[in-house]
């Protein structure tokens, strides 16, 4: 059933195998929202787990009512298990943490100040001090570095799972693939810019292992090229291909010309036979060619998106095997 009710804080908990950790965190994130007599809700989406997870997660909405869960079929992955999540909140701030005991619940009071008293849409948590490998740790100073150089926005961890969001934010932007790690470029474009950061603690893995490899870098790279062309051109297609297009059959066009100018020109002063080249014969016809072929083609791509982004309402669809008190 879905609730409505507004309530404070919605936490948002994504988890893959956590069975070991999820008792430990809904107990310190309830003992929290009480000392600072928070209402609240925590909703666990579980992506898929092999383990007795959502055994567990019932087990603990039993003793605790504001405790929820959302099931998967399958795995889909993190951003998927947010976007999800998202529908469901209720809260005025909502706030995003991993399952793995790694993101600390006594900074939700701070993040919720920040979001209700500063007024910011969005505070992304820095673990300054992160207590993982270099393996895992360089190669995210990189990608922190080439986002914030891309996106223009000044932050040290994108991908920190500790964030806070004023509920506009969540239910105005589309998360999928593997975008959530750009959560706050995404809401940047959407029109909530007042972003900043905070410092918070991170405590080493506790149980279980990591979800992600190195391949994630690569994901993350070709992600951020993909939201900063749909940030920009997903409205208007037309705009980046019929641009293209135009370009490259101006090219063509002008490069037409100048083997018709050039031709004239030939047969005006008439030189010896064997000095006229035929326009089929050079190198540069077959490339004024291509390039008004693909300028055509270009232009119908944009079209063509054109009609797609008119017609097109839907973008997710996961599965969900079943609701716990939604």
């Amino acid at each position: 059933m879905e609730n409505n009710q507004k309530i404070a804080i919605s936490v948002v908990i994504p988890a893959k195998n956590e069975a070991e950790s999820l008792p430990e965190l809904c107990r310190w994130i309830a003992e929290v929202m009480k000392k600072n007599h928070f209402s609240y809700e925590i909703i666990v989406i579980d992506d898929g787990s092999t383990d007795n997870s959502w055994q567990v997660l019932e087990e603990i909405s039993q003793e605790n009512p504001a405790v929820k869960g959302i099931r998967f079929s399958r795995n889909y992955g993190k951003s998927a298990a947010l976007h999800t999540g998202f529908q469901d909140v209720s809260g005025e701030v909502i706030i995003t943490m991993d399952a793995d005991l790694q993101d600390d619940p006594e900074e939700i009071p701070e993040l919720y100040k920040m979001i209700k008293t500063d007024g910011y849409d969005l505070v992304s948590g820095w673990k300054q001090n992160r207590q993982d490998p270099l393996s895992k740790t360089i190669p995210t100073k990189l990608f922190n570095g080439v986002t914030s150089l891309f996106s223009g926005i000044k932050l040290h961890d994108f991908n920190c799972g500790l964030k806070a969001y004023n509920a506009q934010v969540v239910k105005n932007i589309e998360i999928y693939g593997e975008m959530h790690r750009y959560i706050p470029v995404l809401s940047k474009w959407a029109g909530f810019g007042r972003i900043t950061e905070k410092k918070v603690k991170h405590h080493p893995r506790k149980y279980g292992v990591t979800k992600f490899g190195l391949e994630r870098f690569l994901y993350g790279f070709l992600d951020l090229v993909s939201i900063m062309f749909v940030s920009k051109f997903k409205k208007r297609p037309m705009h980046f291909f019929g641009s293209l297009g135009a370009l490259s059959f101006l090219t063509g066009m002008g490069i037409t010309v100048y083997l018709i100018i050039q031709k004239i020109q030939q047969l005006t002063y008439k030189p010896p036979l064997h000095e006229i080249r035929q326009i089929t014969e050079q190198p540069i016809f077959y490339l004024a060619l291509v390039a008004l072929i693909m300028g055509v083609q270009l232009f119908l791509a944009g079209f063509l998106g054109e009609m797609i982004t008119m017609n097109s309402t839907k973008t997710n669809d996961y599965v969900i095997r079943e609701k716990l008190k939604l």
